[in-house]
């Protein structure tokens, strides 16, 4: 049974990754939070089945739009985005950056190549910033990686 400590940690961590969209939104219009509709429209646009709907946050278009806009939602116009946050200082974003990832997230990142990025948002007042990666960059760059389960019985 989950410890009220546990529960407490995950509400802090979805209140950063709360956070980290915001900044994103702030800083750069191209960003877009889907519903569950679009990205299930999404996935069906990239071959890929619901089952990857956890597997990225939000979506980056090619270009901006404007309010009014209408958004094509071509795969060849956007790219799934998955983020990852943190309060920690971080100078050189993403160096010393410690998250963890799925065994769907990396799938869709394999499959999909640079059409999803990981990104990395830090959000310590001292060094604000965010760093897109595609796995490939991402994988030149870790220095520790191990498996973990996650089981429930």
């Amino acid at each position: 049974m989950a410890h009220e400590h546990s529960y407490k940690i995950t509400y802090k961590n979805l209140a950063t990754e709360e956070e980290g969209k915001d900044f994103l939104l702030k800083r750069n219009k191209q960003f877009i939070v889907p519903d569950t509709n679009l990205k299930k429209q999404i996935l069906k646009e990239f071959g890929l089945g619901d089952k990857y709907i956890r597997a990225f946050d939000l979506v980056l278009l090619r270009k901006k739009v404007k309010p009014g806009d209408i958004i094509d939602w071509n795969k060849n116009n956007i790219t799934l985005i998955e983020l990852k946050t943190t309060k920690k200082k971080l100078p050189n974003n993403p160096r010393g950056f410690f998250f963890g990832a799925t065994y769907s997230e990396y799938d869709v990142a394999r499959k999909l190549g640079n059409k999803y990025k990981f990104c990395f948002v830090c959000l310590h007042e001292d060094s604000k910033s965010y760093k897109l990666l595609t796995l490939e960059e991402m994988e030149l760059l870790i220095k520790n990686k191990r498996r973990q389960y996650q089981i429930n019985l």
